[in-house]
C-alpha cells in the first residue's frame, strides 16, 4: 500500500488508505472508539507505521526486519481487543481473532495452529474479491441488463436480420420500449427462466503438517473442459434474476488469479493476527505427563509467529512479516511463564489499565458507536425519542462500577448489561408505546436498578 497528508477532522469516515497513516493519526482514529488506554494506542500505532515504513526499505534489508508483536496486559473489557480491531479496520488489513485456548498440540484432537494462517489467508480473499467486485460492478450491470433484454426479447436469427430490414428495425424499437421499462423498474415481477452454471467444483483433501484440509480443485480448468459444466434451470422473477445474473456476471470480470495473488500478498504483509487469551496457555510451574495445551500450543504457535511456510487452498503463505497481537489478564501467570522462545517473539509488551467510573461515563457517551446513541437509535426505529440527563448517565456508571466490585470485573462490558436492565421494559413496549418521548433520570436509574445494588446474589439479575 502507498502511504502523508492532513490530518481529516473527527468527523470524516475512517481512513482505508496506508499511505496516510501516521501514528497520530492512527491514535486519533483509534480514539473515536476507544476510550484511554493511550500508551497501547501509541504502540500499535507504530507497529503500523513500521510496516509502512518496511516496504520502503531497500530489499536486501526488508525481509530482515520483523514486526513489532505485542503483547496487551490487562483485564477483560478495557479494549485489548477493540483497539486491535479497529487497527485492522483503518489498514484495510486482514484480521483474525483466536483464542488461544481454543487449540491443542499437533496429535491430538482440537484446532492446529496452522488454521489461523488458513482463516486469515480466507478472509484476504473474500476481501479483496469484494474490492475488485465494485471496482467491476457497472460494467457487469451493464452486461446483466443485456442478459435480461435477452430473455425477455431474444434476438432475431442472423439470416433475418438480413432478409428483412423493417422487422428487424421493430424489433431494436421493442427491444428499447423494453430497456426503457427495465430501467424504470416497471417489469421487476415478471417471471422468467434462467439457464444458470452449477459450481462444477470438486473438494478434495490434502494432508497437510498440521492435519488435513480442505482444497478446492477446479476439474473444468484441470481438464481443460473436458468435463461439461453442469446447467440448471430456474423460474424466478426479473429482480431476483437481476441479482443471480450480476453474480455471475461479476465472476466473468473478475481475475481470480490476480485477486488470490493480492490477497497472499496483503495476507504476508498486512495480516494481522490477534491471540486472545494467550495467558492461559503460559505455564505455571511443573506439570506431570503431557501438557497439550498449554507449553505444547507454545510450540507449535512458535514456528508460525517466527515465521514459516503454511500450506493453504490458495497456495503457500509466509508467516514472517504477519503482525501477531497477544492478549491476556496474567492475573494467575505472567508474560515471563511463557517459552523463552516465545516470549523473544512478542518484545514489545504494554499493560493496559482497569477501567475507572469516569472512563464508564465517557464510554458511555464519547465513542461514535457509544453504548447510548447505539440504544438511541434503536428507539428511533420505533419512533421513541430516547435521552439520558448528565446525572443518570452518572449513575448508570456507578452501578456498573459496584458490580464490577461486587463480582468478577468485566471491565466495559458490564455497561451492557446494566443497560438492557435498565432499558428492558422500554424495549419490550416500544412497539406500543404510551410515550413517545422518554427521559432517562438518575431516580429512574435508582429505581429501576435498586434489587442489582441490593441483592449480593446479583447472578440473576444482571448475568
Amino acid at each position: 500500500m502507498s502511504e502523508t497528508s492532513p490530518i481529516p477532522s473527527s468527523d470524516s469516515s475512517p481512513i482505508n488508505d496506508g499511505d496516510h497513516l501516521t501514528p497520530e493519526m492512527i491514535v486519533r482514529e483509534l480514539d473515536r472508539y476507544v476510550i484511554g488506554q493511550d500508551q497501547a494506542k501509541r504502540a500499535v500505532a507504530i507497529a503500523m507505521r513500521n510496516r509502512w515504513r518496511r516496504q520502503r526499505v531497500p530489499d536486501d534489508l526488508r525481509q530482515e526486519i520483523m514486526p513489532n508483536n505485542i503483547i496487551l496486559i490487562g483485564p477483560t473489557g478495557v479494549g485489548k481487543t477493540e483497539i486491535a480491531r479497529r487497527l485492522s479496520g483503518l489498514a484495510g488489513a486482514p484480521f483474525v481473532k483466536v483464542e488461544a485456548t481454543k487449540f491443542t498440540e499437533v496429535g491430538y484432537v482440537g484446532r492446529d495452529v496452522d488454521s489461523i494462517i488458513r482463516e486469515l489467508v480466507d478472509l484476504a480473499v473474500s476481501q479483496v474479491r469484494a474490492e475488485h467486485t465494485e471496482r467491476v460492478k457497472k460494467k457487469a450491470e451493464i452486461h446483466v441488463r443485456e442478459r435480461l433484454l435477452d430473455l425477455l426479447l431474444p434476438s432475431p436469427p442472423t439470416r433475418a436480420k438480413e432478409e428483412n430490414d423493417e422487422n428487424h428495425a421493430k424489433w431494436e424499437r421493442t427491444r428499447e420500449k423494453l430497456g426503457k421499462k427495465l430501467d424504470d423498474g416497471e417489469l421487476e415481477d415478471r417471471m422468467i427462466e434462467l439457464d444458470l452454471s452449477e459450481d462444477a467444483m470438486s473438494m478434495m483433501h490434502i494432508f497437510a503438517q498440521g492435519g488435513i484440509e480442505e482444497m478446492g480443485i477446479d476439474l473444468q480448468e484441470i481438464f481443460g473442459g473436458m468435463i461439461p459444466r453442469k446447467r440448471k434451470k430456474r423460474r424466478t422473477t426479473i429482480a431476483e434474476a437481476r441479482q443471480l445474473l450480476l453474480g455471475d456476471e461479476t465472476g466473468k470480470l473478475i481475475d481470480m488469479d490476480v485477486v488470490i495473488k493480492e490477497a497472499i500478498h496483503r495476507t504476508e504483509n498486512l495480516g494481522i493476527v490477534f491471540l486472545d487469551e494467550i495467558d492461559k496457555i503460559a505455564g505455571s510451574g511443573r506439570h506431570d505427563g503431557p501438557d497439550v495445551s498449554r507449553e505444547g500450543v507454545q510450540r507449535d504457535i512458535l514456528p508460525v509467529v517466527e515465521g514459516t511456510s503454511v500450506i493453504t487452498k490458495y497456495g503457500i503463505v509466509h508467516t514472517d512479516h504477519i503482525l501477531f497481537i497477544g492478549s491476556g489478564a496474567f492475573t494467575v501467570s505472567k508474560p515471563s511463564d511463557l517459552i523463552p522462545e516465545l516470549q523473544g517473539r512478542f518484545p514489545i509488551r504494554v499493560e493496559l489499565s482497569s477501567l475507572s467510573v469516569k472512563d464508564f461515563v465517557r464510554i458511555l457517551t464519547e465513542p461514535e458507536n457509544a453504548l447510548i446513541k447505539q440504544y438511541t437509535a434503536l428507539l428511533a426505529t420505533e419512533g421513541v425519542k430516547l435521552s439520558f440527563t448528565h446525572d443518570a448517565i452518572q449513575e448508570i456508571a456507578d452501578t456498573a462500577d459496584r458490580v464490577n466490585r461486587k463480582m468478577e470485573n468485566i471491565g466495559a462490558r458490564r455497561l451492557q448489561t446494566v443497560l438492557t436492565k435498565l432499558l428492558e421494559n422500554i424495549l419490550f413496549d416500544a412497539p406500543y408505546p404510551k410515550l413517545r418521548t422518554i427521559r432517562i433520570t438518575k431516580s429512574k436509574v435508582i429505581n429501576t436498578l435498586k434489587d442489582i445494588v441490593k441483592d449480593e446474589d446479583i447472578t440473576r439479575f444482571i448475568l
